[in-house]
């Protein structure tokens, strides 16, 4: 019924070409540097050729091969620019669009699923897919209301195919590691595993996009479409216009930019306060810059895709505003203790406090100002400084430990630290952060509340 490798030999044996491409590139480097081309332009060169046979790999393969892809792919601001530019092109192609499957499966699919009638449910249905990504595709269809509408098909044996995958990739997480400096594959591999199950069940989607969508409904800065029907592998939801921010980030001048960061880093954070749901795949395919009239400040960000989401009922923890607060601050003792509390140095290590005030203020420093240059040279430059095996942050790096309650948030806040970065936005991150993360300058609210003279709640946005 579908293009997609579902055979566990078939896809393994596409897989295995990855590991057995780079020890051949390997190879041929050798013999480069035997003929006296520097080892710096080798290991370049190795490097964009895996990347090129990796991302055309993933993307044939959609399943877990591609999801990989796609989270990878939000950090390819870390990686230097000589490496990066030749291939960037292929990742915003991964982001946003695969092969689909034929026809005449598209049609069986939506009988088996929809009923035989499925065509009386829309006005017009378009067979061609709009976009095909790592587990189904969405055409662009009208419901039978006269809406405009996205339905989301969940390609046939996706699910097995996302756990062979998945479990394969493990094996090969060594060569996905430096595509990616300073972060370690295999917890990213271990954790997508355990979301497979929830992005599979597209009513658990349903759920969450219908919590975002009724949070949002008037929000002068984010737009959620509603979901309009669900029944079993298929999903319609309205229809979401507006420029990828794929091609802000290739083409948008520096007011789309600027404007798409702003409200990408007020989703992250506003999101979960206000819905109790962390959004977990901020990838730009995900995202759309909705440009309304030439006021940047009338522009919207539209959302979609709600497949993997933390369920946060509390919000974000507030241990990460107060440690962000006393870091900042200067208060390594304090920082120290509460990152022990926490898990995140574990009993039997025993590290200094200044050390790891030294590693985390880096990091932070987007935080500090009232606007932050995001941009590809400050990402790769803190992932210079992590990977580098003889700098003392990668040392220290490798003694802290990261508590599974916290591996998802962590993922998440990175990759949209990347999208930031691709984008170039200068972006007042300090704000979002005093609007919408607990524990972070509650102080700062009290004085605001004070001068406004009408109370904490009116100027607490988490409040409403």
């Amino acid at each position: 019924m579908s293009d997609l490798p579902r055979k566990a030999v078939t896809r393994t044996a596409r897989l295995a070409t990855l590991p057995l491409g780079y020890a051949g590139r390997a190879t041929w480097g050798l013999g480069k540097r035997l003929g006296g081309i520097s080892s710096d332009l080798v290991g370049q060169q190795i490097q964009q050729r895996t990347a090129d046979q990796l991302f055309r790999v993933l993307g044939e393969l959609k399943g877990g091969a591609m999801k990989v892809g796609q989270a990878l792919s939000v950090f390819e601001s870390a990686l230097p620019e000589e490496v990066a530019g030749p291939y960037r092109a292929a990742l915003t192609k991964l982001q946003e669009a695969a092969p689909g499957m034929p026809t005449a499966s598209v049609h069986a699919a939506l009988a088996q699923r929809l009923g035989e009638d499925w065509r009386e449910l829309f006005r017009e249905f378009e067979d061609e897919p709009a976009a095909a990504a790592s587990i189904g595709q969405v055409h662009r269809a009208v419901w039978h209301d006269g809406r405009p509408v996205a339905v989301k098909l969940q390609y046939p044996g996706a699910g097995p195919a996302l756990l062979s995958d998945l479990q394969q990739l493990g094996r090969f997480a060594g060569l996905l590691g430096p595509l990616v400096p300073g972060m370690d594959v295999k917890p990213l591999l271990a954790e997508l595993r355990e979301r497979i199950s929830e992005e599979l069940d597209y009513s658990l989607e349903a759920e969450a996009q219908r919590a975002y969508a009724e949070e949002f409904a008037q929000d002068p800065d984010v737009l959620i479409p509603d979901v309009v029907h669900q029944a079993n592998e298929v999903l319609v939801t309205e229809w979401l216009s507006g420029t990828p921010l794929s091609e802000v980030i290739r083409d948008g001048d520096e007011r789309q930019r600027d404007r798409a960061g702003q409200l990408l880093a007020r989703f992250l954070f506003a999101g979960t306060a206000r819905t109790g749901l962390l959004h977990a795949d901020p990838h730009p395919g995900n995202f759309r810059l909705v440009m309304e009239g030439d006021d940047p400040e009338h522009w919207r960000l539209g959302v979609m895709d709600f497949g993997t989401v933390d369920r946060l009922p509390e919000g974000l923890p507030p241990t990460i505003g107060w440690v962000l607060e006393m870091a900042l601050a200067g208060e390594a003792e304090e920082v120290y203790a509460q990152l022990c509390e926490e898990g995140f140095v574990k009993e039997t290590i025993d590290l200094d406090p200044v050390g790891v005030l030294d590693y985390l203020l880096p990091l932070i420093e987007p935080a500090a100002v009232d606007g932050f240059a995001f941009d590809r040279a400050w990402m790769r430059a803190q992932a210079g400084r992590l990977a580098d095996t003889r700098s003392p942050a990668h040392q220290l790096g490798r003694q802290l430990n990261l508590p599974p309650s916290y591996l998802l948030i962590h993922r998440v806040t990175l990759s949209t630290i990347g999208v930031l970065c691709q984008l170039g936005a200068t972006v007042n991150l300090r704000a979002e952060l005093i609007d919408w993360l607990p524990g972070f300058l509650e102080e700062e609210y009290a004085r605001l509340a004070e001068e406004d003279g009408t109370g904490e709640d009116s100027v607490d946005p988490r409040s409403a």
